[in-house]
């Protein structure tokens, strides 16, 4: 899995920041982004979060390139529907060869991961037989979810706060909560106070919506304050 942030909205914890002053403020923006020092913009976006005054941060974007995932990641990712998405077309490109995503518990087993191995080998086989008799897009039909992908990704920031809130969540499928806390890693690398505290709401709110499903993990983070 390769994770990039290709570009993001300029100066984005103070255009937050001016995006929510201007509500009360007679003053341009322009000149509200001017007026903004550092130290004002972070503690400002900091109580925005506190408050949940999260409609701001919907006027900064992140945009990433995200490889080598499987199409069982990207399934789940565009169901975060406040998004933008382009994804490499199995209609229009042939996967000649095509590489695939092993999960962490075939690999663990060795006669899984055998027979795993000897699938893929087999659909490859097929999927190349198919491509000499079907156009692409029919023969793509064979193509299994582990198949790998290139998705290039936008986000607001707000969108990506209720993203990382659900996808590192130790109950997400193991391979979107890696892309998670990597795309958080990317975002906190150049706008850390518009994501402190980002993360599952065990981490962040001390409550967890997963109800009989739920991991333990708020009890045992309880018990540790105790």
């Amino acid at each position: 899995m390769r994770v990039g942030l290709i570009q993001h909205t300029p100066d984005p914890e103070k255009v937050v920041a001016a995006a929510a002053r201007l509500c009360y403020s007679a003053d341009p923006v322009t000149d509200l982004l001017e007026r903004l020092e550092d130290e004002t913009v972070a503690s400002f976006v900091c109580k925005l979060r506190a408050m949940g005054h999260l409609s701001p941060f919907e006027h900064v974007s992140f945009q990433f390139s995200i490889d080598g995932v499987s199409r069982a990641l990207s399934h789940q990712l565009v169901r975060h529907r406040i998004a933008s998405y382009s994804q490499r077309s199995q209609r229009y490109v042939k996967e000649k060869g095509f590489e695939y995503v092993t999960p962490l518990s075939v690999m663990k087993d060795p006669l899984a991961l055998e027979r795993f191995e000897a699938v893929m080998a087999r659909l490859q086989e097929d999927y190349q037989e198919l491509l000499n008799c079907v156009p692409a897009e029919d023969a793509r039909y064979v193509l299994p979810n582990a198949c790998t992908t290139s998705l290039m990704a936008t986000f607001n920031a707000r969108s990506l706060l209720n993203f990382f809130e659900h996808r590192t969540c130790l109950r997400a499928q193991w391979e979107i909560r890696i892309l998670a806390e990597k795309m958080l890693e990317l975002v906190r690398g150049v706008a850390p106070n518009l994501f402190s505290g980002s993360g599952p709401t065990c981490m962040t709110q001390g409550v967890c919506h997963q109800g009989t499903y739920s991991c333990g993990r708020l009890k045992t983070l309880e018990g540790k304050k105790t």
